[in-house]
């Protein structure tokens, strides 16, 4: 258990942490802090759920991922990502199901941490990521167009063409007064990237915008408009055992798991590469699934690391978890003393603040590229993307799984196909021809697996039938799984039937063991299974002398 969750908090406490990186710390996490504040509560209405939600999740789950997390500089908290699993279980669950699959989500995380999938995660492929991302963003933008726009719509379908079809009827009643805030929003987050990088757009938006609506009394909806008094306190919760059970919850709250950690650990790389660091996948998942476990029960929904705040965090010189754990108390200051002023925020302002985030999001760069990539990525990208957008992320996520697992499976047999006819062909292998004619070599090069079993079994087939004594070298044989097995044992039994007496050598001690605890000496004497090539040579002249 030790060497998987290795805190990095910890670690740094053991050898100190100098007091000028400390201030340093504070200073970032007070800068992020302000910054996670409007983002916080956009993706929580966003989500369907209240405003408050939003920021305890980045307090509470902010503080987890900071003090138990496995990288330096993570930043914890909602994430755009989340919007359109979370709307669809509110939806369908109410909040009382998304608290149990937030719950049943950060469960699956520590599993995953403790089974060491950390590693495994990274391996997902960028066209998959970039495919759902593009599409979250998508959806993301549509869902903010009612409010962005001020369009008296009691419901918004969650379908994407029956969304549109709805603007399209009611885009006669636009408000612009709406439409005006959320213009000058998204032109203030513009603006202050290229001319006021120290304080954050968003802010700076949602203040004015909010002072001007309260001032000129302006017929926009507000969060207080919707939503009502926002609490001040934060509380222990534990709601009721939802109706559709919990079984119907392990679907979302597995896309919850998977997009949190997918999600997680690419922040965690990118700040890696930003200070050049080094952080622990396996602890950063089991840190995941604690606040996940933690966060809902004070009100939260799912929490992950978030890739922008993560970034802002280093550009201000966060070097430690101190300044996450200060972007938590930061916001907690703010919830207990300034969250009655949360109520006057535009509705169109989040919107703009929100459509500006879906920009960011879209990555439609590296979807460009990848379109002009190879068929297998260009088919995971556009699947993923498709079915982000018309169906759902569960679905888009299960999907892209299969696909990329089947066009590495395809890609790893072509690969090994290749080598096979390179090895036989080519006849790169050393000169046997000092040895008797009823004698042939067959040497499998590199892993007997369901990729490459099936080709070696037919070739080996072929060989057989033209000698009596057949030498197989497998020095090169690093693994063998189940599928290389079976279809060895299968030519193995084949040469015992035909007569030819089948010699095995170089058999590293894993793969010999294996075989032998699988009963490879029904078809092959173990006295013929040797560690030496010219131990086999002997042997094959006992043989066919």
């Amino acid at each position: 258990m030790q060497d998987i969750f290795k805190p990095k908090m910890f670690s740094l406490l053991k050898h100190g942490i100098p007091l000028h990186t400390v201030s340093s710390d504070i200073l970032a996490g007070i800068v992020v802090g302000i910054v996670a504040l409007p983002l916080s509560i956009a993706f929580a209405v966003a989500s369907g759920v209240p405003p408050v939600m939003g920021i305890i999740t980045a307090i509470i789950g902010g503080f987890i991922i900071a003090v138990l997390g496995g990288s330096r500089v993570q930043i914890g908290g909602p994430t755009g990502a989340f919007i359109i699993i979370i709307f669809g279980i509110v939806g369908e669950h109410g909040i009382d199901g998304l608290f149990y699959a937030t719950v049943l989500a950060g469960i699956l995380l520590v599993l995953m941490g403790l089974l060491r999938l950390g590693t495994l995660l990274k391996f997902i492929p960028h066209s998959l990521t970039v495919g759902f991302t593009s599409g979250i963003a998508v959806v993301i933008f549509f869902t903010q167009v009612k409010d962005a726009l001020g369009l008296e719509i009691d419901q918004v379908p969650s379908e994407f063409i029956e969304k549109l079809l709805v603007y399209g009827e009611h885009i006669v009643g636009v408000n612009f007064y709406a439409f005006g805030i959320t213009a000058f929003t998204i032109l203030t987050l513009i603006l202050s990237r290229r001319y006021i990088r120290k304080v954050p757009g968003s802010i700076i938006a949602i203040i004015i915008a909010s002072i001007t609506v309260l001032l000129a009394d302006l017929p926009v909806a507000t969060i207080g408009s919707l939503y009502g008094e926002i609490s001040g306190t934060v509380q222990l919760q534990l709601p009721g055992i939802p109706e559709s059970g919990f079984l119907s919850l392990l679907q979302p709250a597995l896309a919850i798991a998977l997009l949190g950690g997918i999600e997680s650990l690419l922040s965690a790389s990118v700040a890696d590469g930003m200070i050049s660091g080094n952080h622990r996948s396996n602890t950063e998942l089991i840190a995941q699934g604690l606040a996940n476990i933690v966060s809902p029960f004070f009100g939260g929904i799912p929490a992950t690391g978030a890739i922008a705040r993560t970034a802002t965090n280093i550009r201000n010189g966060g070097r430690t978890p101190i300044a996450g754990i200060t972007h938590s108390v930061v916001l907690l200051l703010i919830l207990l003393f300034f969250g009655r002023f949360v109520v006057y925020i535009p509705m169109a302002c989040l919107a703009g603040i929100l459509i500006v985030v879906s920009y960011d999001m879209s990555e439609y760069r590296s979807f460009r590229s990848i379109l002009k990539g190879n068929i297998y990525d260009r088919l995971i990208l556009l699947t993923t993307f498709l079915v982000t957008i018309f169906i759902d992320l569960v679905a888009a996520i299960e999907i892209g799984v299969v696909l990329s697992s089947l066009f590495f499976m395809k890609r790893m047999s072509d690969i090994a196909d290749k080598r096979i006819e390179h090895v036989v062909d080519t006849d790169v292998l050393e000169d046997y021809s000092y040895l008797p004619g009823t004698v042939r070599i067959f040497e499998i090069s590199g892993p007997l697996f369901f990729g490459t079993a099936k080709r070696y079994a037919e070739l080996m087939k072929d060989a057989g039938k033209k000698t009596k004594v057949l030498i197989i070298r497998m020095r090169h044989v690093d693994f063998v799984d189940q599928t290389g097995m079976k279809n060895l044992f299968d030519t193995l039994e084949s040469f015992h039937r035909m007569g030819v007496t089948v010699i095995i050598s170089g058999m590293n001690p894993e793969v010999k063991e294996k075989l032998l605890r699988n009963g490879i000496t029904r078809f092959c004497m173990e006295e013929n299974l040797v560690d030496l090539f010219r131990d086999a040579v002997e042997r094959a002249g006992m043989y066919s002398g």
